[in-house]
Parts: C-alpha cells; sequence; structure tokens
C-alpha cells in the first residue's frame, strides 16, 4: 500500500457533527453530511464541493465542507478547523463501501512499521463518479 507522508493539513470547514452510536459511523455520517448539503445548497452557499469527515476522541465524527464565505449564523452549521502539523495518507480507490477494509490493513502496516497515528482522523472524498471503482477518497492520519 503506498502511503505518502505530508506536513501541514489545514481545513476551514462548515458542517454537522454527531456522537455515532454502536459503530455506525457511514450510516450516520451519511445522515448529517445530507443535512449539510441540504444547508448549503439551500442557501446557495459557495463551496468547494469536496465533503471532509473528520474523525475525532469520543466517537464523534464531523461531516463538513470548505465554503468560499463564512454562512449566515442562522444557516446552523458548525465551525470547524482541522489543523494537522503531520500526517500519513493513503489514497483509496474504489467504493466507499471498502474504506474500512483499507482501514484495517493500513492499521496492520502501521504497526509493522512503527507507525502511531492519533486523533484527529481524516477523509476527504474526491468528486462524485458513477463508477463506484472510480471514486478516491483520501485517508489522512494524524501522526503522534
Amino acid at each position: 500500500m503506498k502511503l505518502e507522508f505530508g506536513e501541514n493539513f489545514n481545513a476551514d470547514l462548515y458542517g454537522l457533527s454527531t456522537v455515532v452510536h454502536n459503530g455506525e459511523w457511514g450510516k450516520e455520517g451519511v445522515q448529517i453530511m445530507n443535512k449539510m448539503w441540504e444547508q448549503v445548497k439551500s442557501r446557495h452557499l459557495g463551496n468547494k464541493g469536496i465533503n471532509i469527515w473528520v474523525y475525532e476522541q469520543g466517537n464523534r465524527l464531523f461531516t463538513g465542507v470548505e465554503l468560499t464565505a463564512p454562512p449566515p449564523p442562522d444557516a446552523g452549521l458548525e465551525a470547524k478547523q482541522v489543523r494537522i502539523a503531520r500526517y500519513v495518507k493513503y489514497k483509496h480507490i474504489g467504493p466507499y463501501e471498502k474504506i474500512r477494509e483499507s482501514c484495517e490493513k493500513l492499521a496492520a502496516e502501521f504497526q509493522s512499521k512503527g507507525i502511531k497515528a492519533v486523533w484527529p482522523y481524516v477523509e476527504v472524498y474526491g468528486h462524485w463518479s458513477p463508477d463506484p471503482s472510480k471514486l478516491e477518497t483520501d485517508l489522512l492520519w494524524t501522526l503522534g
């Protein structure tokens, strides 16, 4: 698996967060992501069109997008600054349903290479494709 090491991942996001129960990360993430997009689209908020999911300690999940300007206060969106000084990245290509499988393989690789990952973990979803085999998602782990 090809790993890339990087520095200074920064994103100023607006979106929604939740505490995930029973390991339903995908299900609950899609629910809050869809609510976030309803707000963005109904208010015609300029954005970069890339979904970014931020996983944090305590089963917290934030789904957001970079906007071209801050939203009005009544938009109901939370602001989140993501600042990661050092990280390791893997580009997952294929169906979103296979991301968990990639993460499990990468966890074993991290252990064998002595890579220590800490929170937050971030998924940056590329532009949509109707062909699931062409979907690209950058998986970023904060280095401890």
